[in-house]
């Protein structure tokens, strides 16, 4: 019989992330059906409960999901303001342990060792106080598991939805787990060949049987439900393997301008994300979707590993022209960034080619923040405002910057950046 407590993890998931943000900036929504849809309207992305009784699924149309729900709120998404939200929710999570592992937008993971003793609650009443926080002080809500392992704690907080709170000891694993349904999807038809129909019969499947069934990915998840704690929390994000940003277009067009701005765009936003988040990429992948849905794609090898906006940019020109076909007719593109690597682990070249990067650097976390401050897209490409988007969310105009010293844009914008820039310490112009 193993111990109640050896190890102790909670997971706290937000509840119909997107679909509550926007109960929250839309009060007036209140008892009705949300869906949040896709950047071209075309798909429901998240949804509340409300929705969800009504039998509407994620990914489904929009058209099919108005014939089930005519009376629901189909609403644009908003990443910025999700954004906003996610931040406020962890910096909520993290008075009660700095040590968590964010792992998506809306989750994480929170070691609990020690924490009773800290706040001289039981984790029931920790979990409920969290649960509390959130929703007074942001308006979701947000469901809490927490166990002996990761994958226990979040098979607990899902099991409980929404607004719950579930602990599971490492007595009663066995039992919590008889109420479990299965393990995976994907392989549930293997497995049921082997009677393992539940999650408590995986955990009771001999370990030899599951490494051959499952290999090693399966032996790892064998140990967890059993208790066994084999996934440490990552306090720092791992590197991601690529970076993307891509999207249909919203319209089916074979005019060239119209594909270069939205590649312009996705660019911006590939290259803002790298900035911000400290990291360089040394292969640029740019793809162009057919009408056919047929996708073709060109790969740039760069001489360095970067996040230079200026660099990014040539690759992406260098690649489209490489790749685009007049009088072909396309319906989406995007931008691929791979080879990703730290910022800080970046070694100097012995020419100082690298210089320019460091500048262009500031000049983006400048444009960052004007952006965060007046909204997405203030400053932009020039080339990005060619788009027409009539998908898109209703906004203040718009001011154009040209990447060179010509600049495009209203007094306020102007003032900001300004100080932004010179803030850096650096003369770009």
């Amino acid at each position: 019989m193993q111990a109640n407590w050896h190890n102790a993890v909670a997971h706290i998931d937000a509840d119909g992330f997107y679909a509550s943000c926007e109960a929250v900036r839309h009060p007036e929504l209140k008892g009705r059906p949300i869906c949040v849809l896709s950047n071209q309207n075309a798909f429901v992305v998240a949804k509340n409960y409300d929705a969800k009784a009504l039998g509407i699924k994620t990914i489904m149309s929009v058209h099919d999901a108005k014939r089930l729900a005519p009376h629901a709120a189909y609403l644009p998404p908003d990443f910025r303001f999700y954004g906003q939200i996610s931040a406020k929710m962890f910096s909520i999570l993290r008075r009660y342990n700095p040590q968590i592992e964010v792992y998506s937008i809306d989750e994480c993971f929170m070691d609990m060792n020690g924490i009773r003793t800290l706040w001289r609650k039981s984790y029931n009443q920790i979990a409920d106080d969290i649960r509390e926080s959130v929703k007074r002080e942001i308006g979701i809500t947000v469901s809490v598991g927490i166990s002996t392992t990761k994958t226990l704690a979040k098979i607990a907080s899902e099991s409980n939805k929404p607004d719950g709170t579930t602990i599971v000891p490492g007595k009663r694993i066995d039992r919590f787990l008889a109420d479990i349904p299965g393990i995976g999807h994907s392989r549930a038809a293997l497995l049921c060949k082997f009677n393992i129909r539940t999650a408590q019969d995986f955990a009771n499947t001999k370990q030899s049987r599951v490494k051959r069934l499952l290999g090693r990915l399966g032996l790892t998840l064998w140990h967890e439900v059993n208790g066994q704690s084999v996934l440490p929390l990552e306090m720092k994000p791992p590197l991601p393997k690529s970076m993307a940003r891509a999207a249909s277009m919203g319209e089916i067009t074979t005019d060239r301008t119209t594909i270069a701005a939205h590649l312009s765009r996705h660019t911006l936003r590939l290259v803002s994300e790298l900035v911000a988040k400290k990291l360089l990429a040394r292969r640029i992948r740019v793809f162009l979707t057919c009408k056919s849905f047929e996708a073709a794609s060109v790969e740039i090898h760069l001489d360095f590993s970067t996040n230079s906006l200026k660099k990014v940019s040539a690759a992406v020109k260098q690649a489209f022209l490489a790749l685009y076909r007049e009088g072909e007719a396309y319906r989406g593109c995007g931008i691929v960034a791979t080879h990703i690597s730290r910022q800080e682990s970046a070694t100097e070249d012995l020419f100082g080619l690298m210089h320019e990067d460091i500048r262009q650097q500031k000049l983006m976390l400048a444009v960052n923040r004007i952006n965060k401050r007046h909204g997405n897209h203030t400053v932009a490409p020039a080339a990005a405002k060619l788009m027409q988007n009539p998908y898109s969310r209703p906004s203040h105009f718009q001011y154009p910057v040209f990447w060179r010293a010509d600049l495009i844009w209203n007094k306020k914008a102007s003032e900001a950046f300004c100080r932004s820039y010179e803030n850096t310490g650096q003369n770009y112009f």
